[in-house]
């Protein structure tokens, strides 16, 4: 290591310096615009990390300056200690897979995955070991004399990525690695994919905009906006308990209530909106949220109860008017209009096959959730 990278290391936070990769404050600006801005990241060795944000919002420039595709304008990328942002991308220890899956059609599997093995002048017997394990792991073993387009493209991904794994790499970048296949393969996919990269060990950073994708793959999640990070945690924490409006909203579905905060006992506050008073069991006093500031409450579409007749609570106790039900197999959506003219989402589960809910539309209803189920927002 030498001295300026000794001095990176010892500039970075205390849980940066935990991490295999770390970013610290690393900056990519194209003209007078930041596409990345100031991000420090700290992923652990093995995790699978996900950055997550709309079109534009920097996670794939981030994913090219870790490959090496883009060099930053000002930061620091370090890999197991080792300073890696003025390296060619040929001299890291890192392969990326495109969405495209960038096969060679005039390859058969074995080949293709062979391919960078070769390039890399090792024995015959090294490659033809590693290509025959690689086969096996992503189950292509019967596939391996067929060319890319006699493949599905399930089986085309799996290529793809044994090609990638195959070079044993410290880090494996993933650029919307289900991206070209439909929603059903893709749920399957998600799975098979997560399964093989655990197998083999390595530490994954993949892209993606598809919430759904991001949950279900990821041990931890970077939500990103304007070049920004404003949340990393893991998918429970993004989607419990959310640091910010954009957050809440861009991570499943959620109700959005404005108001002002009051304080009113030790265990508890209350939110004075247009609709009513939204009670939380959350005691803040102390912090930094004084009485009568505009805040946020977000509460999810899954708790919050409907019924036509008037429950025994008195707690977040609300009325309104049926607009719209959707079926979803699964479970049921109410939009429903509050007095105010808002209207807020309810989901209920369809547990039993003949269940048939009595809210029907232009119904009045009352809804309610618990206190704990809100989040608080400031931000």
């Amino acid at each position: 290591m030498n001295f300026r990278t000794w001095v990176l290391v010892m500039n970075l936070s205390t849980e940066s310096q935990a991490g295999f990769l770390c970013t610290d404050r690393l900056v990519k600006r194209f003209d007078a615009v930041a596409a990345v801005d100031d991000v420090s990241l700290s992923i652990r060795k093995g995790e699978i990390f996900a950055l997550l944000g709309p079109s534009g919002c920097g996670k794939s420039t981030l994913l090219r300056m870790l490959a090496g595709f883009e060099a930053p304008s000002a930061g620091a990328v370090l890999l197991d200690g080792v300073n890696i942002a003025s390296m060619p991308p040929y001299e890291r220890p890192i392969n990326m897979m495109f969405q495209s899956y960038a096969l060679f059609p005039h390859l058969s599997v074995w080949d293709n995955i062979a391919f960078g093995l070769r390039r890399e002048g090792l024995p015959k017997a090294e490659i033809s070991e590693r290509v025959e394990g690689m086969l096996r792991l992503v189950q292509l073993t019967a596939f391996a004399k067929r060319k890319p387009h006699q493949l599905s493209g399930g089986q085309q991904q799996r290529v793809a990525l044994a090609r990638s794994l195959a070079k044993r790499p410290q880090l494996l970048l993933l650029d919307e690695p289900l991206g070209a296949l439909d929603k059903k393969l893709r749920e399957q996919t998600q799975f098979e994919l997560v399964n093989i990269i655990e197998a083999v060990g390595v530490t994954c950073v993949m892209v993606t905009h598809d919430q759904e994708e991001a949950m279900t793959m990821a041990s931890r999640i970077a939500v990103m906006r304007q070049g920004r990070v404003l949340q990393v945690g893991t998918p429970r924490e993004i989607y419990e308990q959310p640091n910010c409006r954009f957050v809440a909203d861009f991570i499943g579905n959620v109700n959005l209530f404005e108001g002002q905060l009051q304080h009113t006992a030790p265990d508890r506050c209350d939110i004075s909106s247009a609709d009513g008073v939204v009670s939380l069991a959350q005691n803040i006093s102390g912090t930094n949220h004084p009485a009568g500031i505009a805040v946020s409450v977000a509460v999810r579409p899954e708790k919050i109860h409907i019924a036509k007749s008037r429950p025994q609570v008195s707690d977040n106790l609300f009325t309104g008017k049926v607009l719209e039900i959707a079926y979803f197999g699964s479970y049921s959506t109410f939009i429903v209009e509050m007095p105010s003219g808002k209207s807020v989402k309810i989901t209920e589960s369809n547990a039993a096959r003949q269940d048939q809910s009595p809210v029907t539309w232009g119904d009045a209803v009352f809804f309610w959730w618990d206190s704990a189920a809100p989040v608080l927002l400031t931000q």
